[in-house]
């Protein structure tokens, strides 16, 4: 496994960008009113004390992805002039939901309410962006619809399987993008921990990408896994700044378009498994809610909040999220390399 220079350097300059500018942007941010809404009970009470911190933080480490990405990945977006590389539709669509993102904190602020978007509309939107990318993707990889299972391990014994879905792959991928996309800005319900947990996520990316060559990738994995790094300084308990939606969308369309352009969207449910359980967390309590007319089986949800209602202090959520995410990102690797 080679790691290239130009990943190297583009991880320090997307970490610099944002500790140059992560001081600046805050108390601009707090002249210009742009703080957290926390109005509706959509979290612990003691919540409300972070009305007023500055958000949409995610512009600034989404930029310094950007910068760091086109300066250093020249060579690898630029090598086909009939075919965007994978990095470059990585990049635009995780951008395209950060707009869509921007747009809902953009809403909060003016309307002084943490409602935004409505659901509808953001779920809509997320689809006509699900399936650009995936367009897009299958022109570049020639449009191939098959899921494939290998065990590396066992390979010898029992081998590996595929399963050509045809045109219900696409279906099953935008699905999957939207799902996953909304379950990391799920994620990001409390200080640092979207953040903390995506970091290691980045890590196995830039594993993976580098065994494999993909270096378009691990140069842009590499820059996200700065730019994040940087940024927790900031975002960790208590936090500066918070990533608002611009932030955790933008970071939900990394996580999964760059495991659809590695050919692998089965590893999110192992290496994305917080996100998955934040989700079905909210999931499973609104379910058991109508069943039981009106009984909650979760003290509260996403089930962050569960734990932070239990007593658990804001750090000790993110460790033991993160470190969860550390190892299945680690057996993830182990599995495929």
């Amino acid at each position: 496994m080679t790691i290239p220079l130009q990943a190297i350097i583009a991880f320090f300059v997307s970490l610099v960008l944002v500790l140059i500018f992560t001081p600046v942007v805050i108390p601009f941010l707090r002249k210009l009113k742009a703080g957290q809404q926390i109005i509706q009970n959509m979290g612990p009470t003691w919540h409300k004390s972070k009305q007023g911190t500055p958000t949409m933080g995610g512009l600034i480490f989404m930029f310094a992805v950007i910068i760091s990405y086109f300066i250093l990945a020249f060579e690898y977006y630029t090598a086909s002039s009939s075919v965007p590389s994978a990095g470059i539709i990585c990049l635009i669509t995780s951008f395209v939901f950060a707009i869509l993102g921007f747009s809902d904190d953009f809403l909060k602020i003016k309307q002084k309410n943490n409602a935004g978007l409505s659901e509808l509309q953001k779920i809509i939107i997320q689809f006509i962006i699900s399936l650009a990318f995936i367009i897009f993707n299958a022109v570049r990889t020639g449009g191939d619809t098959t899921i494939r299972f290998d065990f590396p391990f066992f390979v010898d014994k029992i081998g590996g399987f595929s399963i050509d879905l045809g045109i219900f792959w696409y279906v099953l991928a935008m699905i999957i993008m939207v799902g996953f996309t909304n379950a990391v800005n799920i994620t990001d319900g409390l200080d640092g921990l979207c953040t903390s947990v995506t970091i290691p996520v980045a890590i196995f990316y830039v594993v993976i990408s580098a065994a494999r060559g993909c270096y378009d990738i691990t140069v842009l994995s590499l820059a996200l896994t700065g730019a994040l790094l940087a940024f927790l300084i900031f975002n960790w308990h208590p936090c500066k700044i918070m990533m608002g939606d611009v932030g955790s969308m933008f970071l939900g369309g990394m996580v999964v378009t760059i495991a659809f352009s590695l050919d692998m969207p089965i590893v999110l449910l192992l290496v994305g498994i917080i996100y998955l359980i934040e989700t079905f967390s909210v999931i499973i309590q609104r379910v058991y809610f109508k069943i039981t007319h009106g009984k909650r089986l979760f003290k509260m949800t996403p089930i962050h909040h569960s734990f932070e209602m239990s007593g658990w202090s804001e750090e000790k959520i993110c460790l033991l999220f993160s470190g969860i995410t550390v190892i299945a990102c680690i057996i993830a690797a182990l599995l495929l390399i």
